[in-house]
């Protein structure tokens, strides 16, 4: 298996996987304040959304990069 389909595979895997969940979730925690032994700590959830053009232009752009590695043999 050539390196251009191990990429083109990659590229469609990511954007379906990118289109199904929409974004990433995590948790962040930070110190807010620090007397002495007591720490005031709080989590926070952030979340990444993932653009659906992107999940779609990277499904297309994987599907191109399949089909040239295909016909180059």
């Amino acid at each position: 298996m050539t390196a251009m389909r191990i990429v083109g595979i990659v590229l469609v895997l990511l954007g379906i996987a990118g289109y199904f969940t929409g974004g990433l979730s995590f948790n962040q925690e930070t110190t807010q304040a620090q007397l002495g032994p007591l720490k005031l700590q709080v989590q926070e959830k952030k979340t990444v959304e993932i653009p659906l053009w992107l999940s779609l232009g990277a499904v297309a752009l994987g599907g191109v990069i399949l089909l040239a590695s295909l016909r180059r043999g």
